[in-house]
């Protein structure tokens, strides 16, 4: 039990460098290591699954959701239950040895790991932990690479749950998964070869949120201009949080007819931009702003709250709706209720119903309306209009402010930055960075909103089909002559899959922040400014000058 967690895999690492008593996420240091176990058992599984498949033989579909499952059970704030995670530690051993079975059986011989052969027992575990931790590395510049590399991985396994969810599965990228796994736990890779697997990465990141743009779009139709209630009606109310479309599908179809009403939380909000929603008139409208401000808003609420993906903020201990938090999929909180997907991939919510129907209804926040629904297909109807506006120079510049919102006081840069961009400039967004601009009054030109969001953060692939577009339109030979700059946000691990992809496609000069990742080391941040132009924020004023903005 010797050693602390260490872990710098969002962007409120303690002091810049990592968190090692606690995370600043809430989580506890057991639940930390027994996540660093689970991801050493996930190497496992995955080096057993990648040489089976090279062979020639087939991987079955339990493998490949219990990889993507434990990836995504680990990205911050998503699950603080150590009983849920040393479920999963459990699930995948015996999984691993079923996959070395299959090998021996079929006369393969296995490379040799740790990750393949370890069997401690349960008292064990957070021993083994400290070994097999991010600090395995003792090579700093090598560290930072597989754990770039990693975060993509969970990144890329959350949405491509969710588009799984939706049937809708790749077995190209099960197989680059478990092969990016595999390769750096039994291969001795020098830097070059890590960061050509980090780009490798990042093309995989495009074609994922390609999938799920796909799943979503052929399940509830294309995103388009609406306007969200942000008020609150006279009913009881269930609040949904996370980004599974799936289950907001089911819980609404649950609760009509019921008198209980639904609001979407944080990033959840973008599931009243498509069509398939809007037959459902108790979907009332968006409760609250960004993730980071639910101790204040769940408790006005009144009702429910469900938990779909990532997102938590741990309950203080006086918190009174603490009884009303369900957990769902990946996601899990010591003490609430759990709600399991059965064998068809479905859910009942009669309970949190039941629960809903003896709670008072939500206490109103604010009042008024949020424009959104500008993913790629509703933007493309407006593309002689925007053409247009960018010849005739009402427009000057596009200013891509997508990620993730956080609760640094240092974040408050964004809202000034809306605020100072000049008036001929549009801000295209994705995720729940748009919390700091998108309820401020910044207008429109010639009738397109100066924020244009397309909705969640895997939604940022609607903004690289918008510039790829333009490209073409414009008829350019690379996408960095195009009239866009790039400000992002970023807090956890979707986003660095999100970044990942946007280098893949060529994109350069992205300003990051509020902070660079705890987890570059100077070299490796330094490849990044060379090769990409990657850089970070200062002032609103010096950034716009620098971005070319004023």
């Amino acid at each position: 039990m010797e050693g602390n967690m260490f872990c710098y895999q969002c962007q409120e690492a303690a002091k810049g460098t990592g968190c090692v008593l606690r995370g600043v996420c809430g989580k506890k240091d057991t639940t930390a290591r027994y996540m660093d176990l689970l991801l050493f058992v996930v190497r496992g599984v995955s080096v057993a699954a990648d040489t089976l498949r090279t062979k020639g033989y087939e991987v079955e579909a339990g493998t490949n959701e219990f990889v993507t499952d434990a990836l995504f059970s680990t990205i911050t704030n998503a699950n603080f239950d150590d009983e849920s995670i040393l479920a999963r530690v459990r699930k995948g051993l015996e999984l691993r040895d079923h996959l070395k079975a299959r090998a021996v059986k079929a006369g393969i011989v296995l490379q040799e790991a740790d990750e393949l052969t370890w069997n401690g027992k349960e008292e064990e575990y957070l021993s083994k932990s400290a070994s097999v931790g991010v600090l395995r590395e003792p090579n700093e510049d090598l560290r930072s690479l597989k754990e770039l590399l990693m975060y993509g991985l969970k990144g890329m396994a959350a949405y491509h749950e969710h588009a799984m969810r939706l049937g809708f599965a790749d077995e190209a990228i099960h197989a680059f998964m478990q092969s990016a796994l595999a390769r750096i736990t039994t291969q001795t890779m020098g830097a070059d070869e890590l960061v050509a697997l980090v780009l490798e990465a990042g093309q995989h990141g495009v074609q994922v949120m390609a999938l799920l743009d796909r799943a979503n779009t052929t399940r509830y139709g294309h995103p388009e201009l609406t306007k969200v209630n942000i008020g609150v009606g006279k009913n009881p109310g269930i609040l949904i949080s996370g980004h599974d479309l799936h289950d907001l599908e089911e819980l609404l179809r649950q609760t009509e007819g019921t008198g209980v009403d639904v609001y979407t939380h944080s990033e959840m909000l973008p599931g009243h931009y498509y069509p398939a929603f809007k037959k459902y008139k108790h979907f009332v409208g968006n409760y609250g702003n960004a993730w980071w401000k639910q101790r204040e808003e769940f408790t006005a609420f009144n009702g429910p709250i469900v938990f779909t993906t990532n997102c938590i903020v741990p309950p203080l201990e006086n918190a009174t709706y603490k009884e009303r938090m369900f957990t769902a999929n990946s996601t899990g909180y010591p003490g609430c209720k759990h709600i399991a997907t059965d064998a068809d991939g479905h859910k009942d919510f009669s309970e949190v119903i039941a629960l809903a129907k003896q709670c008072q209804p939500p206490v109103e926040l604010e009042q008024g309306e949020i424009i959104g629904g500008f993913a790629h297909n509703q933007v493309m109807q407006l593309a002689d209009k925007v053409v247009e506006a960018v010849k005739s120079g009402a427009i000057r510049k596009f200013v891509v402010m997508a990620g993730c919102d956080g609760r640094m006081k240092s974040r408050d840069y964004y809202a000034d930055f809306a605020q100072a961009l000049p008036k001929d400039t549009v801000i295209l967004t994705a995720g729940c960075a748009k919390y700091r601009y998108n309820k401020l009054p910044l207008g429109d030109i010639q009738g397109i909103p100066r924020v244009l969001d397309a909705g969640q953060c895997n939604d940022s692939y609607s903004l690289a089909v918008i510039a790829l577009k333009l490209k073409e339109v414009f008829q350019l030979n690379d996408i960095n002559e195009l009239p866009i700059v790039y400000n992002i946000a970023w807090y956890e691990q979707k986003a660095v899959i999100v970044l990942l992809a946007l280098l893949s496609l060529g994109v350069k000069h992205i300003h990051l922040g509020p902070t660079l990742p705890a987890f570059l080391s100077p070299n490796v941040a330094k490849v990044l400014v060379e090769q990409f132009g990657i850089g970070g924020i200062t002032t609103p004023e010096a950034d716009m000058k620098l971005l070319g903005i004023c």
